[in-house]
């Protein structure tokens, strides 16, 4: 099973407002990068992501998981390619993780929030999230 981690500015899409969403989440939308784009479409049902505070925080906060694989969005112009995926908020972590943190980590140099910041919907190793996880103080699953 695959890993994620998705990106969120906090005034816009908290992990708070994630929480609050309960067990029926919330659509991830507003991506469009075809990059983004194309994990989101890669994305299957009951696989897991970090949740990660951009601009604001720039820490992983909470695991989300995918409750519902990628869907046409509805806010796209017509033609438009873009799609949406929806997650529900797993649990927070013991201890968020910064950027600084994972920067500051040799296993975690060939990440993609490390080698390709800018992208809002990426891929996380295994290995990566194994780290990770023991990093907030989670087993490693």
């Amino acid at each position: 099973m695959a890993h994620w981690l998705v990106k969120s500015e906090p005034f816009k899409w908290s992990w708070d407002q994630q929480v609050k969403a309960g067990p029926k989440g919330t659509h991830w939308d507003g991506v469009r990068n075809h990059l983004a784009k194309l994990n989101m479409m890669k994305m299957k049902k009951g696989e897991t992501g970090f949740f990660y505070h951009s601009n604001e925080g720039l820490e992983i906060v909470g695991i989300v998981e995918v409750i519902r694989e990628a869907y046409p969005d509805p806010t796209a112009n017509p033609g438009e390619p873009w799609v949406w995926v929806d997650f529900a908020a797993v649990k927070p972590l013991p201890r968020p993780i910064s950027l600084k943190e994972i920067k500051a980590t040799p296993e975690l140099a060939r990440m993609s929030l490390v080698t390709c910041m800018r992208l809002s919907v990426q891929p996380v190793t295994d290995e990566e999230w194994a780290r990770i996880n023991r990093m907030a103080g989670l087993p490693d699953r």
